[in-house]
């Protein structure tokens, strides 16, 4: 897995839609100089905020905080994804998917929106099973040998196409799948019981089975619950209603407050422990902050034993 330590990852999907642009620059400006290093995008965020109705505004605006803060790229590595932006404005159905020809002209816009040369990581945002997996990780391969793309990673996959397309690039000499995008979180879902929100792929056992013996990188989504754990206001979805969410959210609290840390610290320290690299959305700088100091709560084995336990 990731060899230089897990990382706080800064989502930036509500980037020009929800969080307006002057407030998007201030959180990149936050985490960059908290010594934030990684910014997840895609090409289709937002698309469903957006008025026009198709992606590209997170891309647009991490952009022009580029070329307003000279010198930021070299600060920086950015992720983003192709798979999911609408062909027809407001019409996921018409979604690009992962042909060569849908990737190359996803990567061709991205870049521009961006403003780079290169994307440091490159994402299949989710499988597209009616297109030949060779095509789409020839096209993959194709750009990391081209330098458009650094490394390449697959989001919500299942773990045997990971390695089915990572066994098909060694066959061709090409770059391999090398990160991987699941959800996850301390809390998990009552066994067994689908989750609301479609497209959404947990992370699993064999996911981190995989990563460990190949030595992918984990990136992990929905890491603080779109602010659950510690929001009144937003109570845990009904499929995380069952006795063994109890018993974690009880163990988060002592582990909190041994560590003098807020619950959302303590999530982020449980994942990265596990050498799981956690994305955190961010709609106030304030919120950066607090992310950003999850790196200096240690937990040890014993604490992640006692989550295990009370699952």
């Amino acid at each position: 897995m990731n060899t230089t330590g897990p990382q706080i990852i800064l989502g930036t999907m509500d980037f020009g839609t929800r969080v307006d642009p002057d407030r998007a620059f201030a959180i990149l400006d936050s985490f960059v100089a908290g010594g934030g290093v990684w910014l997840d995008t895609a090409n289709c965020y937002s698309f469903w905020n957006d008025p026009r109705g198709l992606g590209g505004a997170s891309e647009r605006v991490i952009g022009a905080w580029l070329k307003a803060r000279p010198g930021a790229r070299d600060s920086v590595r950015i992720a983003t994804k192709v798979r999911h932006n609408p062909l027809v404005p407001h019409s996921p159905e018409t979604a690009e998917g992962l042909s060569a020809r849908a990737i190359h002209a996803g990567v061709e816009e991205s870049l521009g929106r961006l403003g780079v040369d290169h994307i440091d990581v490159l994402w299949a945002h989710a499988e597209h099973r009616a297109v030949p997996l060779e095509e789409t990780v020839g096209a993959f391969g194709e750009l990391v040998a081209k330098g458009t793309a650094l490394r390449v990673g697959a989001a919500n996959h299942a773990a045997w196409r990971v390695e089915r397309a990572r066994s098909l690039a060694r066959e061709r000499s090409l770059e391999p799948w090398t990160y991987l995008q699941l959800r996850h979180s301390l809390v998990q879902p009552r066994p067994l019981t689908p989750i609301a929100e479609i497209g959404h792929r947990m992370l699993t056992d064999e996911d981190l089975d995989l990563a460990r013996s190949e030595g992918l990188t984990v990136w992990s989504y929905s890491s603080l619950m779109w602010g659950s754990y510690v929001r009144p206001d937003k109570p845990l979805p009904s499929t995380y209603d069952h006795p063994g969410t109890t018993r974690v959210l009880a163990v988060l609290d002592d582990v909190a407050e041994e560590f003098s840390a807020t619950r959302n610290q303590v999530v982020l320290a449980s994942l990265m422990r596990q050498g799981i690299d956690p994305i955190v959305g961010a709609s106030r700088v304030e919120q950066v902050g607090e992310a950003l100091a999850a790196r200096r709560v240690r937990l040890g084995d014993e604490h992640l034993a006692r989550f295990a336990e009370a699952r």
